[in-house]
Formats: structure tokens, C-alpha cells, sequence
């Protein structure tokens, strides 16, 4: 694997500061959304196991960096998203769109922030229509909070755990983070078909 794409060998060029930024970006600004942030904070963990850095440390900046990023998203949201949902003649950005979303996020928008955390990309685009759909920030906080310590606690641990445990796991850091993203799948994906088969009202 090319060094560039190495989550190990990113953590290792960019430190903390990296891991912040990145899972800044990643959480709720759109430029971020092709960014690593589930390898990345594994790799941080792999790597803390290898005393290359303190597993404390990138447990409390990722757990800031992911809150703060899915804010930020939000108020972008919130001051910018009306004014493409707004345009005329749009068959994407329409009030109609904008009340369905406000509507889905005061119903649902606590699971769905929670688990799109631990969605690649998703994560990125979830805070932002939360935002143009004017859910409550009291409601919003509460449950980005929550997804934030998970994901931002989980990743790095797990990382750390079997870094600890099993020899040689860096060799196979690809193949554990694609496991981690379809575990992380499997909740949405069995939460949208059980939405399917259940019976509309009349």
C-alpha cells in the first residue's frame, strides 16, 4: 500500500494535530467527506498500542474534533442550506424538501445521527441537513454528543485492544477497517428494510 494512504503512516507524519483536523473535517465539513476517519482513528489506536502515541490523548481529540466537526455542519446548515433549498426551479432544493427533513430530524434524527457517525461520507452530510431542516440544537447536541463518544471512543480502543493482543495486526489494517464499516452498516441496513416491510397507513 502506498505510503500516502497508509492511515499509519499519516498518523505518524501528522500527529495530533492531524487526527483533529482530519476528524474536523471529515464530521460535518463538505470538503472533508473523502477522509479516513474510521482507518484513521484505528490506526491511532494501533499505533498508541506501539507507544507512538497516548491512547488518552486521541480518545479526547477525536471524541472534540467529532463534536465540534458535526456543529460546525449543523450551522452551516442552518445559515447557508436555505438558500439552495430556496432556489427556483430546483426539483432537489425545494421548501418541500426542507420541511420533509425538518420533519425526519425532530422523528428520527437522534438515530440518525447516532448512526451515521459510523457511516464513512454519510457522517459528513447528516449534520448539515439536520441543520437545514431545523432541528432543535438541544436535540441535535444531545445525540451528536452521544455518536461522538462512541465513535470517537470505539475506533481508537479497538484499534489499541487488538494492538495489544494479536501480533502482527498492522499487517492487516485494511482488511480490519473494512470489517469495521460493514459491522457499522449493518444497523442502518436492517433498520431500513424493517422500514420497508412495514405497512403504510391507509
Amino acid at each position: 500500500m502506498s505510503s500516502l494512504l497508509d492511515p499509519s503512516h499519516l498518523v505518524k507524519s501528522f500527529g495530533y494535530l492531524g487526527i483533529f483536523s482530519a476528524i474536523f473535517l471529515e464530521s460535518g465539513i463538505v470538503i472533508g467527506f473523502f477522509l479516513p476517519g474510521d482507518s484513521l482513528l484505528f490506526a491511532a489506536g494501533l499505533l498508541a498500542s506501539q507507544h507512538y502515541l497516548n491512547i488518552v490523548v486521541v480518545i479526547i481529540l477525536a471524541v472534540v474534533a467529532a463534536i465540534l466537526g458535526n456543529n460546525a455542519g449543523y450551522y452551516t446548515g442552518k445559515k447557508a442550506g436555505h438558500a439552495l433549498f430556496n432556489r427556483k426551479s430546483s426539483w432537489l432544493f425545494s421548501h418541500k424538501r426542507v420541511t420533509e427533513a425538518h420533519e425526519f430530524f425532530e422523528t428520527q434524527g437522534g438515530k440518525a445521527l447516532v448512526l451515521a457517525r459510523f457511516i464513512p461520507a454519510v457522517r459528513t452530510f447528516v449534520p448539515i441537513v439536520a441543520g437545514v431542516g431545523e432541528m432543535g440544537y438541544r436535540h441535535f447536541f444531545k445525540f451528536n454528543a452521544l455518536g461522538g463518544l462512541l465513535w470517537g471512543i470505539s475506533l481508537p480502543l479497538l484499534g489499541y485492544t487488538l494492538g495489544k493482543t494479536v501480533h502482527g495486526i498492522d499487517k492487516y489494517i485494511l482488511p480490519a477497517i473494512f470489517i469495521i464499516i460493514v459491522l457499522s452498516a449493518l444497523p442502518v441496513v436492517f433498520h431500513y428494510k424493517k422500514g420497508k416491510k412495514r405497512p403504510t397507513d391507509d
